[in-house]
C-alpha cells in the first residue's frame, strides 16, 4: 500500500518527451525567427534548459527526435567482456565475485564493484551455488552416528 503522507504537494509523475510538432516549432522560433532561447521557453511553456538541450541536439545531430528514455545505460562496459567472463567462470567455477572484479582491473584496467559483476551473471541466469564438496561440516548428531562416513571395520 502506498501511503498518502508526504504526497500532498504533488503526485509522482514520470515526464514525457515533447511531441515532435512542439520540438519543430521551438527550433523554428529560435533558428528561423531569431527568438532567444528563454523567450521561446516562455512562449511554449517549457523550461529554458529544455530549449537549450533541444537546440544543442539539433545542431550536433541534425535531428529533433526524442532520445530513448529509461533502460539500462550502465551495463555496456562489463557487457564488452561477456565472453571472457563466462569462459573465466567455466574454467574456474569457485572464483568469487571480488576475484572476477580484480581480474577485470588487472586485465583491462576497468574497475567494477562485485555488485555489477553479480548483476552481469544474474542477467544470464548464472549462479554461484554451493556444492557438497564446499559445504562446511554439519552439527553433531545426537545418536553419535556420522552421516556419509564409514564406521570402523570389523
Amino acid at each position: 500500500m502506498i501511503h498518502t503522507e508526504g504526497w500532498w504537494w504533488r503526485p509522482a509523475l514520470m515526464t514525457k518527451a515533447l511531441s515532435p510538432d512542439l520540438r519543430i516549432r521551438i527550433i523554428q522560433a529560435v533558428e528561423g525567427q531569431g527568438m532567444s532561447r528563454r523567450a521561446a521557453a516562455e512562449r511554449f511553456r517549457v523550461a529554458p534548459s529544455t530549449v537549450v538541450e533541444l537546440l544543442r541536439q539539433w545542431k550536433a545531430t541534425g535531428t529533433y527526435e526524442a532520445r530513448p528514455q529509461g533502460g539500462d545505460r550502465r551495463s555496456a562496459p562489463i557487457e564488452a567482456h561477456a565472453a571472457e567472463l563466462v569462459a573465466l567462470v567455466a574454467t574456474t567455477p569457485d572464483i568469487t565475485l571480488a576475484e572476477i572484479a580484480d581480474h577485470l582491473l588487472a586485465a583491462h584496467g576497468e574497475r567494477f564493484v562485485p555488485s555489477v559483476v553479480w548483476r552481469f551473471f544474474e542477467r544470464r541466469a548464472i549462479s554461484f551455488k554451493k556444492n557438497r564438496a564446499r559445504q562446511r561440516a554439519g552439527p553433531a548428531r545426537r545418536d553419535g552416528s556420522t552421516r556419509g562416513m564409514a564406521g570402523p571395520s570389523a
